[in-house]
């Protein structure tokens, strides 16, 4: 048994929500903004929207990671959770809060993962904990950069 680290960052956006969440669930485009992502795909292909059960591979700093994630739960534009099912341990939820009067979304990623014990007290914020959530940080800010750019338009 390990011992489970958690990160959150967040994002103000400058798109309406349904952008916001249209080009989150694109899912083949989350390696253009989440760079330690390589790929992701689609193990349920008789999905025609956001699929239950995904495979992932993050390649980072030498490492190579893989596992599937399934949705846990699905609130249209409000809520996206998910967690592992199989290889590295981890789960994590996003989150979208609408603000109509100044066509911005408000973007809440909380992610977490299982190290073992030994392992994680390098984890700690004050020697690697600190860069993944600044890893996390650029990520979400490159999602809203694309989002803003008008990629969601196309998407929704």
């Amino acid at each position: 048994m390990g011992r489970w680290l958690d990160h959150t960052v967040t994002r103000n956006i400058q798109a309406p929500v349904t952008e916001v969440w249209a080009v989150w669930t694109d899912l083949g485009a989350m390696p253009k903004w989440m760079t330690w992502i390589e790929s992701v795909k689609t193990i349920d292909e008789s999905a025609t929207k956001l699929p239950d059960l995904t495979e992932w591979t993050l390649a980072a700093n030498g490492f190579r990671f893989q596992w599937k994630a399934r949705i846990t739960e699905r609130i249209e534009a409000k809520k996206l959770q998910w967690e592992s099912v199989g290889g590295l341990p981890t789960k994590g939820v996003v989150r979208f809060y609408e603000n109509d009067l100044k066509n911005i979304t408000d973007v809440k990623l909380s992610i977490g993962y299982e190290l073992p014990r030994v392992l994680a007290p390098l984890m700690e914020p004050s020697i690697l904990g600190g860069m993944v959530t600044k890893e996390l940080q650029s990520n979400i800010d490159r999602f809203g950069d694309l989002v803003e750019s008008g990629y969601g338009k196309s998407l929704t």
